[in-house]
């Protein structure tokens, strides 16, 4: 079984184990090839391309699985919740049009399972049939699990599931939950730093034996996986006892081989996402380089969005974490609009990381770009503060750049907001973006506030008096004397004294609209 292709059914039904699938009906061979992880929606039109994984969300008993199969006969399978209803009727359907139906355990969302495939799908190329095993880390994660008898996961630095083996089942609920969220859990990263885990693991350059302050945890045998000095991941094998000397040399032999598989495969992502970056990068410009770049990266050319995502929060103290958080941040937004649109692209440029959405024509392109970002944000969670800002539709290529620009301008308004997890289109902020694009000219030609407005802050600075802030009060609550005095804290009366002699100080007439609307302006450009 492990000499078939990456991309066959069998092949993903192989890496991952019964743990998150099992079949519940064959056609016979598993040989089909998953082109794709599609979700089964019963509210849109059902369109499947051929060899695709289709999640039958909420589909259960064995009448809904036939009516599924017969929408969906080019399929490499489809995938229901446990316990799945299989009858003759299921049987003969699955003969009939050659899909698979398998079995997705409870313990999984449909979140996990559909990250978890389309990131095995994503791998990369593994071994042809005849080839080296250990040119993938699936492969040898298996080869490690046969030597060792136990079941392994293969680890970065941050405890992200790399890659694991089959008969994982075998292990406990801790080695579950890291396999379906593709991370250690926090709960158990928490329970290793308290017992001093990964100071014993990355001080040791030999294969070390760990017994858990947790009765519902199994042993563990780890390993660091290391170029030199410098750390890459670690091996680890879920244990009944120690292991003897002879299976120790052997998961010690297997960091090495580990090792040069993380370190090519650092330089081949490193290089494409380079590429792909300089390519979208090209199509955001939208010049005459952009329909070639958009042909090499085979996204969409015409009825486009770009999304402009990026981190908030305070400057990563370590640059190289910070690089690493920004790209996997990517990542993620390039996998959530991958599952959107099959033609949708993102990449990491400076501190961005921009995404081509394309749209069907609805009439309300933007709104729902924004409803985009804004479930990828409610995926990632507060783990990933961020921010994204949604340009305008851009009917063909040629109108990506101002799309583009846009969303840099939206993120920028929710930037100086202050506030972590929002999404916004150009339209909702247009205003806010036009008053920050004043500003910077301001700043540029180095002006500074004029007339009564400028008066009262002389007069603010010489006798520390607080006019200037009463007047916003003022303005704010619409000439309201008793909703502004509240907001500053002064009785109204107090109040209406200081709007006279900020009048008289400032020469502003407060009945002229145009006088009005000049220092509000002001207030905002220059930010006093």
């Amino acid at each position: 079984m492990r000499n078939r292709p990456r991309t066959s059914l069998g092949r993903i039904l192989d890496d991952l184990g019964t743990t998150v699938l099992d079949v519940a009906a064959s056609p016979g061979d598993l040989d089909a090839e998953v082109t794709g992880v599609h979700i089964y929606d019963p509210l849109d039109e059902l369109i499947i391309p051929a060899g695709a994984l289709l999640l039958g969300v909420g589909v259960q008993g064995a009448a809904d699985i036939c009516a599924l199969l017969a929408q969906a006969p080019h399929a490499a399978g489809v995938v229901v919740k446990l316990p799945v209803d299989v009858d003759e009727r299921v049987r003969a359907a699955v003969l009939e049009t050659g899909v698979a139906v398998l079995g997705l355990t409870r313990a999984a969302s449909w979140s996990q399972v559909a990250a978890l495939l389309r990131s095995l799908l994503a791998e990369g190329e593994l071994a042809e049939p005849g080839e080296d095993p250990q040119g993938d880390l699936f492969s040898l994660a298996n080869a490690v699990c046969a030597l060792l008898d136990a079941p392994v996961t293969i680890e970065d630095r941050s405890s992200r599931v790399l890659a694991f083996s089959g008969r994982q089942e075998e292990a406990d609920q801790g080695r579950i939950e890291t396999v379906l969220g593709r991370q250690v859990p926090e709960r158990y990263q928490r329970l290793q730093d308290e017992q001093g885990v990964f100071k014993r693991l990355y001080q040791s350059r030999e294969p070390i034996h760990i017994d858990f302050d947790d009765e519902t945890l199994i042993s563990r045998a780890a390993v660091a996986v290391r170029s030199g000095d410098e750390i890459l991941g670690s091996i680890w094998a879920a244990v009944r006892e120690p292991l003897s000397a002879q299976r120790e040399r052997a998961l010690a032999d297997a960091a090495k081989i580990v090792a040069l598989r993380l370190l090519r495969e650092r330089a081949g992502a490193d290089t494409q996402r380079r590429l792909r970056a300089d390519l979208l990068s090209t199509v955001l410009a939208g010049g005459a380089d952009a329909a070639e770049a958009a042909g090499r990266l085979g996204i969409a050319t015409t009825r486009l969005c770009v999304l402009a995502a990026q981190l908030s929060g305070a400057p990563f103290a370590d640059p190289a974490r910070g690089e690493s958080d920004r790209q996997r941040f990517c990542d993620a937004l390039a996998l959530h609009v991958g599952a959107i649109h099959p033609k949708a692209a993102a990449a990491l440029v400076g501190s961005v990381a921009y995404a081509v959405l394309p749209l069907h024509s609805s009439g309300d392109e933007e709104a729902r770009a924004v409803r985009v970002a804004e479930s990828f944000l409610a995926r990632v969670g507060p783990r990933h503060a961020a921010n994204i800002g949604v340009g305008r539709l851009a009917p063909s290529l040629a109108q990506v750049a101002r799309s583009r620009a846009d969303a840099d301008r939206a993120l920028r308004v929710l930037r100086t907001r202050g506030i972590s997890g929002q999404a916004a289109g150009y339209t909702d902020v247009h205003f806010e973006s036009l008053l920050l694009q004043v500003a910077d000219v301001a700043a540029a030609e180095e002006q500074a506030p004029t007339g009564p407005y400028q008066r009262l802050l002389d007069h603010d600075a010489e006798h520390g008096t607080e006019l200037a802030a009463t007047l916003r009060a003022y303005l704010d609550a619409f000439g309201d004397v008793n909703l502004a005095a509240a907001r500053v804290h002064v009785h109204a009366n107090t109040f209406r004294y200081r709007l006279k002699r900020l009048v008289e100080i400032s020469g502003l007439d407060l009945a002229d609209p145009d006088a009005r609307l000049t220092v509000m302006l002001q207030m905002r450009i220059f930010g006093r």
